[in-house]
């Protein structure tokens, strides 16, 4: 199997296919991003549990098909541990729980937009009616989302709108231990990193350093992106309920009118 030739044949078929209706009610693409345990996960949650209608109305939300990195990092983990087990090398991570290459970050973005592709290819009529919704996490030590953010593909760039969820490290740092569930380690909603591991790989980011230049929008590849910060500080991604919708309402309200004019 040639997988370079049938990605590009996706890639090619995303283009010819793709139509962006001016009249669509929702975004296309929303773009997650916080430090670990900031709340990502537990916003699509949330939004998971409204009725479509009222989904659409209040925060511009179609049917949601979520794209993690996390579990294609844990299937490494997984497959690393059973090769280990089996007396051959280790393809992407290190006895000690570390990337084998600062490249395998980038290429996790790169399997986003794969699966992107492919959710075009098989989903009927999927631009017209779900939102996509990525979610990662960056930190400096490992290039950032300077980084991660020079592999997004064109199609996904042309789409996307940013959410950057504001928590402190120590914040992040709480609600990671909080969270963990020895008993789900793969668990996307339950997983946790030791400490000294979160501080080495996430406790500097640089969303400062790439939201500073413009605000509102972040320049990425020569794309102008738009992009919202959603402060969590008091944790009411945890807390849910009433709450929690009316400050993501504000917040993705203030995003949409970003979205539907756009600089160029």
């Amino acid at each position: 199997m040639r997988i370079n030739d049938n990605v590009s044949k996706m890639d090619n078929q995303s283009i010819k296919g793709e139509t962006k209706m001016k009249g669509k009610a929702v975004f296309d693409i929303l773009l997650l991003i916080a430090r670990p345990a900031a709340g990502k996960s537990e916003l699509i949650n949330y939004l998971k549990g409204i009725p479509l209608d009222e989904r659409i109305e209040q925060f511009h939300i179609g049917n949601i098909k979520e794209i993690d990195d996390f579990p294609m990092l844990w299937a490494w983990f997984e497959e690393d541990a059973l090769l280990a087990k089996m007396g051959y090398p280790r393809l992407h991570i290190d006895s000690e729980g570390f990337f084998l290459g600062q490249h395998l970050w980038d290429l996790l973005v790169e399997r986003i937009g794969l699966e992107y592709l492919k959710n075009l290819r098989n989903i009927p009529a999927y631009s017209e009616s779900f939102t996509t919704i990525i979610e990662f996490s960056r930190g400096k030590e490992h290039g950032g989302y300077k980084s991660a953010f020079s592999h997004l593909l064109p199609q996904i760039l042309e789409k996307i709108a940013v959410v950057y969820i504001d928590v402190s490290w120590e914040e992040s740092l709480r609600k990671n231990r909080k969270r963990f569930n020895p008993d789900k380690p793969d668990s996307i909603l339950e997983h946790s990193l030791p400490d000294s591991k979160l501080e080495r790989l996430y406790k500097e980011d640089d969303w400062m350093e790439i939201s500073q230049e413009r605000s509102q929008f972040l320049t990425i590849q020569g794309i102008h992106v738009p992009y919202v910060v959603f402060d969590n500080s008091d944790d009411l991604t945890t807390l849910g309920g009433d709450a929690l919708g009316a400050r993501l309402e504000q917040v993705l309200s203030r995003l949409w009118v970003l979205y539907k004019n756009p600089i160029t």
